[in-house]
Parts: C-alpha cells; sequence; structure tokens
C-alpha cells in the first residue's frame, strides 16, 4: 500500500515515557543497550514492521548512527523490516523441528495460503516465515504466532489453527 502523505513517526507520551524508562536503567554512554527493546516497541507501535523511518527514529532518540540500528535490525529474524500480514506464523526450521517434519509444514501452510516463506496473502491476513530455534526442541515440529508457540504440529493441526485464525481474524503481531 502506497500512500503519498508521510505519515509522523512519533511515539505518543504514554510510549515515550516507557521508552525513557528503559533508557534509564543504562549507564550514561551506555543508551544503545536499549536498543533492542526499543525496537520491539517501535515495531508494535508502527504496524508490526520497522521502516527505514522508524529505524531513523529509534537512532534519533538514543542518539546512535541509523546504521547501527538497521545492523541490529536485520540481524534478528523477530525484527520485520518490511510489512506483515494481521498474522505472522513463524514455523522453527532448525534441526529437530526438520528431522521431525517442519519442512512438511512450511509446504503445507504454502500450499493452503497460496504464499512463500516470506510473502504475505492477497488479502493481508497471513505472512509466513521461517526462523532459526525458537527453543521448543522437545515438541517439535512447532511455530510461533505472536508471543504464543504452537507445538507437536501435524497438518491436521495446522490446518485446525490457520482456520481458527482466519475466523477470528488474529492480530498477531503487536504480542
Amino acid at each position: 500500500m502506497h500512500t503519498d502523505q508521510k505519515r509522523d513517526i512519533r511515539f505518543d507520551e504514554q510510549t515515550m515515557e516507557t521508552v525513557r524508562k528503559i533508557i534509564k536503567r543504562y549507564p550514561e554512554g551506555k543508551h544503545k543497550s536499549a536498543l533492542i527493546p526499543i525496537l520491539h516497541i517501535a515495531q508494535a507501535e508502527f504496524d508490526g514492521w520497522l521502516s527505514p523511518e522508524v529505524m531513523d527514529y529509534v537512532a534519533e532518540i538514543l542518539n546512535i548512527q541509523s546504521i547501527e540500528v538497521y545492523e541490529v535490525a536485520s540481524f534478528y529474524s523477530m525484527f520485520n523490516l518490511k510489512p506483515v500480514g494481521k498474522c505472522l506464523i513463524e514455523v522453527c526450521r532448525t534441526s529437530s523441528c526438520w528431522l521431525r517434519g517442519a519442512e512438511d509444514v512450511v509446504r503445507h501452510i504454502e500450499k493452503k495460503l497460496h504464499i512463500s516463506v516470506g510473502e504475505t496473502t492477497s488479502d493481508g491476513m497471513f505472512t509466513l516465515k521461517t526462523v532459526e530455534c525458537l527453543g521448543s526442541c522437545g515438541t517439535a515440529p512447532m511455530m510461533q504466532v505472536g508471543a504464543d508457540y504452537y507445538e507437536n504440529l501435524t497438518l491436521d493441526k495446522v490446518d485446525e489453527l490457520l482456520d481458527q485464525w482466519k475466523s477470528e481474524g488474529k492480530r498477531s503481531r503487536y504480542c
């Protein structure tokens, strides 16, 4: 979606107060240590992703170079550098999950939603990502949607979840 109007990238006063409290946790000159929690707040506040303008704003708040924010945001899979759907599905693809069928889960979701990994459905509802270890190896294969883990996945369980999320209009990205 393209708009000709540039939106105002600013936290409201309540959010800014939370940001200030986070920054105060760190000694003077070490405010960059607050970057990851502030990026989480920014992503939640600005439509579930970090645009260059949002990352520049975070750099300004922390008095650091924009490239320092870009480096961190692009390194971690938990940060989205392009718009995502209401329901962001992150399937673990590391050893335990892969050995127990994560690739089958990914292919099944791609087929059911008519998208590939990294894409969003045309209605803006679902985005599919694969991510590195989510720390649930004993209950593989698994996926995360927002703050929720879904473990011991089967294709039938995936179908039930997708149908449930679609009917609820699940909004995961703000968790």
